[in-house]
């Protein structure tokens, strides 16, 4: 954070934090998914409606987290998605069936719909244009370090009971809820929106309707696209890794780890550097080539090194797609920051909904199934850049 000026590094470290604690709960649960499924006799099906419906918590209310974040400014959302999530942890701690694994998994859905839209927006404001791609980096890379030591954290607690990792993070998770008291609000009460129900865009359907309308709404379709193409990978690769290689847990988690990593790399000391090099349209073109090109390198069946390459090839420009397409989405945003980017978390939220539902059906039929589903909407996203491009001429900070 050392180009970043010195009064924004603080609030930055806190935004980090939470999203860390986040995603620790989420990464704890994957290397384990494929033997805690076996306990209620589930298979891939089963594990792309778990992600499902999170996504769709996440859709429903990541419009609402946009709205009120510009009403009533971001900490009070920050504050209340932590809080949510230490809900959806404990819940998930306790479960004895699936409903219950639905319910917290809904919950924790609600809790980024909350909350990610008001971190993003809080990023908006503490950023400049140009340190905007790294601001959104640094975000990233808190979500990867969650992923990165959730499964091995989660691996290690699971020795004194399976349950015991959720309960960790449930704590953790309180921890950083209170910690974000200490957070400055960054939108003052004068520049806040007017809290009316007749205000356009408040509910879901004329919020979607409305959305038609921005100037960045094909960034916001790359963005769905792209989400429903990844989710391929991340919804099924731990059965994926279990079926087709017979990866253990821990080596299951070796490869998550690792790919991680690459991308906590990348946000932090290279998205920046990239970005000024190529221009933000050329970076997100190269990146939607790779990653398709990486999740069917994964379909060939060598050895363990040669799926880490695979994996380290699409986790590598993954890590450049989603700071890149949302930080050009906060370019273009003016001062409705709260607002963009609440669509951009529904849009997103979109493609977690549906693209799990898809990866999951389409691996109980052949495992290789979701990764060329996968690879044809990352192509597709690929194509949507040409009319981005067109749509955003004359955008001085869309850079080519």
């Amino acid at each position: 954070m050392r180009t970043m000026i010195q009064s924004t590094r603080f609030p930055m470290f806190i935004l980090m934090l939470n999203l860390f604690i986040a995603l620790l709960g989420q990464g704890m649960l994957i290397p384990i998914l494929p033997e805690y499924l076996k306990l209620f006799h589930a298979g891939g099906t089963v594990a792309g409606f778990l992600v499902a419906a999170f996504g769709a918590a996440q859709f429903l209310f990541s419009p609402l987290g946009g709205q009120w974040a510009d009403r009533f400014g971001r900490k009070k959302l920050i504050m209340a998605g932590m809080f949510l999530v230490v809900v959806s942890d404990l819940i998930f701690a306790v479960s004895t069936s699936l409903p219950l694994l639905y319910i917290a998994r809904f919950i924790g859905g609600i809790s980024l719909g909350l909350m990610v839209p008001a971190n993003l927006a809080y990023v908006a404001d503490i950023t400049t244009p140009e340190t905007r791609a790294k601001g959104m980096g640094y975000f990233g890379a808190s979500m990867n370090l969650g992923m990165v030591l959730g499964p091995g954290l989660g691996g290690f607690i699971a020795e004194m009971g399976v349950r015991m990792p959720y309960f960790v993070a449930s704590g953790l998770g309180l921890v950083a809820a209170l910690l974000t008291l200490l957070l400055p609000e960054t939108l003052p009460p004068e520049k806040r929106t007017l809290p009316t129900a007749k205000k356009k865009g408040f509910t879901m359907g004329e919020q979607i309707w409305s959305s038609f309308k921005v100037p960045y709404f094909a960034y916001l379709l790359i963005i769905l696209v792209m989400t429903f193409g990844l989710m391929s990978y991340e919804t099924v690769f731990s059965l994926f890794a279990e079926t087709k290689y017979g990866f253990t847990a821990s080596t299951i988690s070796i490869i998550i780890t690792m790919g991680a990593i690459i991308g906590i790399v990348i946000q932090i000391w290279l998205l920046d550097f990239f970005v000024k090099r190529m221009g933000e349209i050329k970076l997100i073109r190269l990146s939607l080539i790779m990653t398709p090109i990486a999740l069917l390198l994964m379909l060939i069946k060598v050895n363990l090194v040669f799926l880490l390459f695979a994996s380290a090839l699409y986790f590598a420009f993954n890590a450049f797609l989603r700071p890149t397409v949302s930080s050009l989405i906060s370019k273009s945003a003016g001062d409705r920051q709260g607002y963009a980017s609440g669509l951009n978390t529904t849009y997103s939220s979109l493609g977690t909904v549906f693209g799990p539902l898809v990866a999951g059906l389409l691996f109980d039929k052949n495992v290789n199934f979701p990764y060329i589903f996968g690879a044809f909407m990352l192509v597709a996203a690929l194509l949507l850049t040409t009319n981005a491009q067109r749509s955003k001429k004359g955008n001085r900070y869309a850079s080519e």
